[in-house]
């Protein structure tokens, strides 16, 4: 066997040397160097460094990681900190006006249909397909062009109607926004590539179910907006207060499990949360009912809770007298606004319907294998996650409000409309000359604005 060979030394591939191992010295040599027992320590430390920095270099290099309760505490401040910035942010903007909540919609409609999307993509494929993306934002572009263009024809007719550029527009919208789709429909069969049949089809079935359960639910919350902002509000602050209130009753006496989807959720929690979210709605609306701000439709996109709106209240605000049976012991009758038993269905609603919602998102998350639909809101997840159970409650409140309690009468915008797509040209100043000659009685007007319009129309 051979012998050690002692004493020697090999150089280092660059031709330097240093140490007696022929190794370039490191932090880690020294703090091997100076552990050894015996081994001398000359002052001010080896190579420069001192006793203090060499404690604390082996002192961070043993750092434990955070625990769990620090971390548990680092995301409940984080959590906190981002619902009290969403809540400001949520109750300034219906102050300042309804455009600003109509802009908030929008942009949620767009994050959560980005974050849906995002989970069904595959990267590697997208990337060799280049128009997968293009075409998911353009659905969602046509989409959002029809849906916006109906809500602005329906509420602004008196507007849209009499604008020489819009009119055109607003007349054929309907064709105009299926032209837009077949476009994007040719486009995407020419767009088919052998190999990859399954996923183009997957990423166009899923970005219209996409578009279905988060786009257009998501214009009908916009709708409510336009309809008064008690609608809007209402269903919004009913579902959140369901959700607390459903978590502060489950961790205190929840105990049967509600649904395998939501290990968490219990049926105590579920039960209790509906008795509160009730009693919740009828005070909120005894509050919103008094301010015509929350009551009236939109007539004046400029107008925040300082200017107001004005408007005839919708009768489901105003008293009646409810008469009780003759058996009944203590009294005869009780007065109520029509609007609280309305109100008892909209948070029954929010309270065992909603949550489904919710339920929906969990399945599909765990499809997917995925925690949150995204990051946007640190603390939180993504906004699908907050959203999951407003989209299905904003799209209830409208059906129900357009069914049980809108008033349909002749509006303006109704009129001029059917004056535009239903009379000639000669019929329409038949028309004008016919309400100009009814203002001129009724002394809005002077008769010379009667006879300067019956003068034009001979000249014709």
């Amino acid at each position: 066997m051979a012998k050690q060979r002692r004493g020697v030394k090999f150089n280092h591939r660059n031709g330097h040397t240093s140490g007696a191992d022929g190794r370039r010295s490191s932090f880690s040599d020294i703090s091997e160097g100076t552990s050894e027992p015996g081994s001398p320590t000359r002052p001010g430390g080896i190579d420069g460094v001192t006793d203090s920095t060499e404690f604390w270099l082996i002192r961070s290099s043993k750092a434990q990681p955070p625990s769990e309760y620090e971390k548990k505490k680092q995301t409940f401040i984080t959590r906190t900190l981002w619902t009290l910035i969403m809540i400001g942010g949520f109750f300034g903007a219906m102050f300042m006006g309804h455009v600003y909540i109509i802009m908030i919609i929008t942009a949620l409609q767009i994050v959560s249909f980005k974050e849906v999307i995002a989970i069904a993509n595959v990267p590697s494929r997208a990337r060799r397909l280049r128009f997968t993306k293009a075409l998911n934002w353009y659905w969602l572009a046509t989409t959002m062009y029809f849906l916006y263009g109906e809500s602005v024809i329906y509420y602004f007719k008196h507007i849209v109607l009499v604008d020489k550029v819009l009119l055109p527009f607003a007349t054929h919208h309907r064709f105009i926004s299926f032209m837009l789709y077949v476009i994007g429909f040719v486009f995407f069969v020419a767009s088919l590539e052998a190999g990859h049949y399954r996923f183009q089809f997957t990423q166009f079935a899923w970005t219209h179910m996409a578009l279905y359960l988060i786009v257009v639910q998501a214009h009908f919350i916009m709708n409510n907006v336009f309809e008064g902002m008690i609608w809007f509000f209402l269903p919004v602050s009913l579902v959140i207060c369901n959700d607390i209130f459903a978590y502060i009753v489950g961790i205190t006496v929840g105990k049967t499990q509600l649904i395998k989807l939501s290990p968490k959720k219990t049926v105590e929690g579920f039960v209790g949360a509906w008795i509160f979210t009730v009693i919740f709605g009828i005070g909120m609306t005894n509050v919103l009912m008094r301010y015509k701000y929350f009551i009236c439709p939109v007539n004046d996109l400029g107008a925040n809770i300082w200017t107001g709106l004005e408007c005839t209240p919708n009768p489901v605000f105003s008293p009646h007298v409810y008469h009780l049976p003759i058996w009944f012991p203590y009294f005869k009758s009780f007065m109520m606004a029509p609007i609280q038993i309305h109100i008892l269905i909209f948070a029954t609603f929010a309270s065992l319907i909603a949550p489904f919602g919710g339920f929906f998102a969990s399945g599909l998350k765990r499809t997917f294998k995925i925690k949150d639909f995204g990051d946007s809101i640190p603390g939180h997840g993504g906004i699908t996650d907050r959203m999951d159970c407003q989209f299905i409650m904003g799209f209830f409140a409208y059906m129900y409000y357009h069914s049980f309690i809108a008033l349909y009468k002749v509006s303006l915008g109704g009129v001029i409309h059917t004056a535009i797509i239903g009379l000639t040209p000669d019929e329409q100043m038949e028309l004008v000359k016919g309400i100009s000659k009814h203002l001129v009685n009724q002394g809005v007007i002077a008769e010379g604005v009667l006879d300067c319009i019956t003068g034009t129309v001979r000249r014709r």
